[in-house]
């Protein structure tokens, strides 16, 4: 097994040429495919809310839910550094309840960082955070957590039909990101010129999604990649298998098995074990 990794790490591939593999998971059995297969960063993100529950949004998730999700991927990582989002509400009411929050996500939920969205209205929270040694990953342009005052989930910062400095206003979030003390920062939705401008000025790591490939790193949602949704895929996002109708015909052959009686089999099946003493034994061989 390599190394495992850290956020110290993960700070010094800022720009080394050494991309930054990130994927989210949500349970044991794909935290441990994700983690083997060799992704640096293991984020338990509240996409689940949607990818899992089937919400509409990510809102409606809660604090209880993500440690239990991530709970579950920590017992299966063993390489990759483990990050867990602060949920809607969890961080934004006060920065004292963002750090208890934080602190649950790390104590109860055993993760080795926490996200959470925003820029430069998240400064302070994240300040609060970082100076309790948690270590926190910014996330700005389309968050999703603020899907209604976007009016959906809409890429941010792309000159046409937009409220004017909106590209000013990307970069200032990502520069008061890096300036509070987070030690990387997602970039989600956003035209990959816009950026390459913001990885070229920050001193930490850019993670994006749907931003191009000018970042220090990558990160998808595990069901895009897996072809594990029934329905819309992202723009940026690329499917590696089609996992859903594999399942679906998998499920299938299962039920018509059952219905056929072709299945279970004698091969399936388990068989009375008869003791035979050794006088009986002896007697029958008589």
């Amino acid at each position: 097994m390599d190394r495992k990794v850290t956020v110290p790490d993960i700070v010094r591939r800022k720009g080394g040429g050494d991309p930054i593999v990130a994927l989210t998971a949500y349970d044991f059995p794909f935290g441990r495919i994700a983690d083997e297969a060799g992704v640096d960063v293991i984020l338990v993100g509240d996409s689940l809310g949607m990818v899992v529950q089937g919400m509409e949004t990510t809102l409606p998730v809660t604090m209880d839910e993500m440690v239990y999700h991530c709970r579950m991927v920590a017992r299966a990582r063993r390489r990759a550094l483990l990050v867990c989002d602060l949920p809607f509400l969890s961080y934004q009411v006060s920065p004292t309840d963002a750090v208890a929050n934080a602190g649950r996500l790390i104590k109860e939920g055993a993760a080795e960082a926490v996200k959470l969205e925003g820029g430069v209205a998240v400064a302070e929270t994240i300040r609060a955070i970082a100076r309790v040694d948690i270590p926190v990953m910014g996330h700005i342009g389309l968050t999703p957590q603020s899907v209604h005052r976007m009016g959906g989930h809409k890429v941010q910062g792309q000159r046409r039909g937009e409220r004017p400095g909106q590209r000013d206003r990307v970069i200032d979030d990502a520069l008061a990101v890096e300036d509070a003390g987070a030690f990387a920062v997602v970039l989600e939705g956003m035209p990959l010129d816009l950026a390459a401008e913001i990885t070229q000025r920050l001193t930490i790591p850019t993670i994006g999604i749907g931003a191009g490939p000018h970042c220090d790193g990558q990160i998808l949602v595990l069901h895009d990649v897996l072809g594990l949704c029934d329905g819309f895929v992202p723009k940026f996002a690329k499917r590696y298998a089609e996992l859903w109708d594999a399942a679906r015909a998998a499920v299938g052959a299962y039920v018509h098995e059952v219905r056929t009686a072709a299945f279970p089999t004698d091969a399936h099946s388990f068989h009375s074990l008869v003791t035979v003493s050794r006088e009986e034994k002896v007697a029958a061989e008589g």
